[in-house]
């Protein structure tokens, strides 16, 4: 809603009071006549009216002012007071009434006119909102854009549409503005206006290198691959240095079969620096896939990650991490699992990945270092207790690992496999601490359980 713009405590009273009153009337002066009396009468009630107002004694001041009104019933600023009252009251109806016959008598008054506009914006009549909005426009054109979301929620579309229009044309576009205009598209379903409105903009503005992308992504919506495809490399052709229009690009390249473009448009994606890691993270993930598929081009996806890094997102270094593991290349799988951690550390299936690759690794200082921190978030992870007790095994730690794989044992639920892993652990952590009988125990326990699988 728009900025009001309240009158002041003096403001108030020169409206009320012209200036040559105030010279006529001398206030240390006892009145010698009725009319005198009435005026500061009138003046009394009128500012404890707003005293009790401001602190928010409204049944006071509505009484106040009725007294006011009692004396004088012309001034149309009492009934403006009233109105507001009456609706901090919650009494709407004596609050319209009062607004209404404020704006009787000073229909030009666009302050009248918006506390009237806001009480029924309350109250939800957007009818009755609407005709008093269509009068405040010709105070200031910010009442415009409330026009336009009266016009859509009484489902007055084309009325809502040009007023946008005739706003665009003036002001330029806007965000807020395209908001309001793809909410009525939404709403009435009329994507061949909205494409339409689109095209238009990439005629009249063709530097404008949004206009493009959103009428690339509104084709691609509508499934129309082609004209997506040729609006794109209209924009590539009109402006070269464009880096978000090889967001599109590329996915139009794979699908052609045109993979030294679309690893081009990858490449250049996710070097920028103008595209949000989120955006960057899917392209790289599509990369990931690609070269799974097509394994001739690893040496360009290791070119690419060489370059850019630790800049990607987690999600983006967990899908390298898992590609180079499906390689066989654990030493690369850790390192980006590493880097995904660093981004997401709270990440369960990517400290799991961590801590076994270091496992496997022989990096147990970091296994145990990394599980007991993992352990704080999740307790109730068995095979971070498993991890934990391997490594405190090797670092001739026993009873530290005794303790661990005893309180993570508890948590295996139908995993045999699991299970017995741990007595091959206990087996070999008891039988360091020279307790013999109790290694040969979980190892008769293992033996058992691997021979139920």
């Amino acid at each position: 809603m728009s900025i009001k713009y309240y009158i002041s405590l003096i403001l108030f009273g020169l409206l009320l009071f012209p200036q040559h009153n105030f010279a006529q009337v001398d206030f240390n002066k006892t009145p010698d006549d009725d009319l005198g009396n009435i005026e500061d009468k009138y003046q009394e009630y009128f500012f404890e009216a707003l005293k009790q107002k401001g602190i928010e004694n409204y049944d006071r001041s509505v009484k106040a002012l009725l007294k006011c009104l009692e004396l004088d019933d012309s001034k149309p600023v009492v009934y403006f007071e009233l109105g507001k009252n009456y609706a901090k009251l919650k009494n709407f109806g004596a609050a319209e009434d009062a607004l209404k016959k404020a704006i009787s008598k000073a229909p030009e008054n666009e302050w009248f006119l918006d506390e009237l506009y806001g009480l029924y914006y309350t109250l939800n009549d957007y009818d009755k909102a609407l005709k008093i909005v269509k009068q405040l426009v010709k105070f200031h054109s910010d009442y415009k854009e409330d026009l336009v979301a009266l016009y859509v929620k009484n489902k007055k579309y084309k009325a809502a549409l040009k007023v946008l229009d005739e706003l665009d044309g003036k002001y330029g576009i806007s965000k807020s503005r395209d908001f309001m205009r793809n909410k009525i598209y939404n709403a009435t379903g009329d994507d061949k206006d909205r494409i339409e409105n689109l095209e238009e903009r990439v005629t009249s503005n063709p530097n404008n290198e949004s206009n493009y992308l959103n009428l690339i992504y509104r084709y691609s919506e509508k499934g129309d691959k082609e004209k997506a495809f040729r609006t794109a490399e209209k924009l590539l052709e009109q402006i070269p240095g464009s880096h978000l229009v090889h967001l599109a690009l590329y996915k139009f390249y794979l699908d052609d079969n045109k993979e030294k473009k679309a690893i081009s448009s990858m490449k250049i994606v996710l070097k920028s620096n103008k595209i949000k890691p989120e955006a960057k993270a899917k392209v790289l993930n599509d990369f990931v896939v690609f070269v799974r598929e097509n394994p001739e081009y690893e040496s360009s996806l290791l070119e690419i990650t060489t370059l850019i890094s630790g800049t990607e997102n987690g999600k983006s270094q967990a899908e390298l991490g898992h590609y180079y593991l499906q390689k066989g290349d654990k030493s690369l799988a850790l390192k980006h699992y590493k880097l995904a951690l660093k981004k997401e550390s709270n990440n369960f299936s990517i400290i799991k990945n961590v801590i076994l690759l270091l496992v496997d690794a022989k990096q147990y200082i970091e296994v145990m270092t990394l599980a007991e921190s993992a352990l704080e978030t999740f307790p109730a992870q068995p095979i971070i207790y498993l991890a934990n007790g391997v490594a405190l095994n090797h670092l001739n730690r026993p009873k530290d690992a005794i303790e661990t794989l005893e309180l993570g044992v508890d948590y295996v639920i139908d995993n045999n496999q699991m299970e017995a892993d741990f007595y091959i652990q206990l087996s070999t952590a008891y039988k360091m601490n020279n307790n013999i009988t109790k290694s040969r125990a979980f190892a008769k326990k293992a033996e058992q359980l691997l021979k139920t699988q």
